[in-house]
């Protein structure tokens, strides 16, 4: 296991947090948790880069207890369940975990990933009460699809996939709808081939990995679909403006790019963690640092 330490130092009682995952080398968590800890005054906080196989992450829990709380990425999101004392309603909703708080001994896990999403488009001024494209099906785009549900009166969502992906586009529809039913709530619900998405859109989200560095020149969908969307979101924030933000631009479309997302959920984290809480002009600060820190990263 690999493993280096980021610390804030003042005269406060020291807590240790972690992120945890495998590859884990280019991880911009502990630039931006080490930012997030200074804003809020928060002590003497380390934050620690633990790159764990798989095969070891069983032998490294007596160590992860030993934290006051601790991020977790892939390839463990899942893997980690089965060792936490507990879970919240979402994260045993998604059967997902990127957040860990260590209560008393006690380890609960969290999914923080939603409230980042809803974060950036809240500060954009961007609703998610109008008609929504979802781009992709898997751990994101999901996690996105039940925040337009949870947050519209009657969502409107289509969940747009490449053939190979209709599989789970189709069993991820089957699943907002039977929560539309529960819930006693109408709405429209549909799937659509990405190259076969028609209609307008008040917002597209792209939740699949097109368009993400190396491969900067990929944008999930044309121009000739973007010109039919009001605002468009991509969750990927490497690099900070992908061809398919360029393209909305171009387009006339409002676009919010994967950064604001990326250090929501960070923010999230440690109000969970210990109560923090951050202005918004600090977090758009910050994007704008972790963007700078992330180009000279990967230059």
């Amino acid at each position: 296991m690999d493993e280096k330490t980021y610390c804030e130092k003042t005269s406060f009682p020291i807590h240790n947090f972690a992120v945890i995952g495998h590859p884990i080398a280019h991880t911009m968590s502990p630039f931006i948790h080490s930012c997030l800890f200074s804003l809020a005054g928060y002590g003497a906080a380390s934050y620690r880069v633990m790159d764990i196989a798989p095969e070891d992450l069983e032998s490294f829990l007596p160590r992860l207890r030993e934290l006051s709380g601790f991020n977790i990425t892939i390839p463990h999101n899942q893997a980690i369940i089965p060792y936490l004392d507990d879970l919240d309603k979402k994260a045993a909703f998604f059967h997902s975990v990127n957040t860990v708080k260590n209560e008393n001994g006690r380890l609960i896990g969290f999914t923080t990933d939603g409230a980042g999403f809803t974060k950036a488009l809240e500060s954009a001024g961007v609703s998610l009460s109008g008609r929504i494209a979802i781009l992709g099906a898997g751990g994101v785009s999901r996690v996105m699809a039940f925040e337009a549900l949870e947050t519209a009166q009657a969502p409107d969502i289509t969940i747009a996939v490449r053939e190979h992906s209709l599989p789970a586009a189709q069993a991820l529809c089957k699943e907002l709808t039977a929560v539309l039913q529960k819930q006693g709530r109408g709405g429209r619900l549909s799937v659509s081939l990405l190259d076969a998405i028609s209609g307008d859109f008040d917002l597209l989200v792209n939740g699949t990995p097109v368009g993400m560095y190396p491969h900067v020149d990929a944008s999930p969908v044309s121009a000739e679909v973007l010109a039919r969307c009001a605002a468009v979101f991509d969750a990927v924030y490497n690099p900070d403006e992908t061809l398919l933000l360029r393209l909305a631009k171009q387009n006339g479309a409002k676009a919010i790019g994967g950064m604001r997302m990326l250090v929501g959920q960070a923010a999230a984290a440690q109000e969970i963690w210990y109560n923090a809480s951050f202005r918004d002009a600090d977090i758009d600060a910050l994007c704008r640092d972790a963007v700078k820190e992330m180009e000279r990263i990967f230059q």
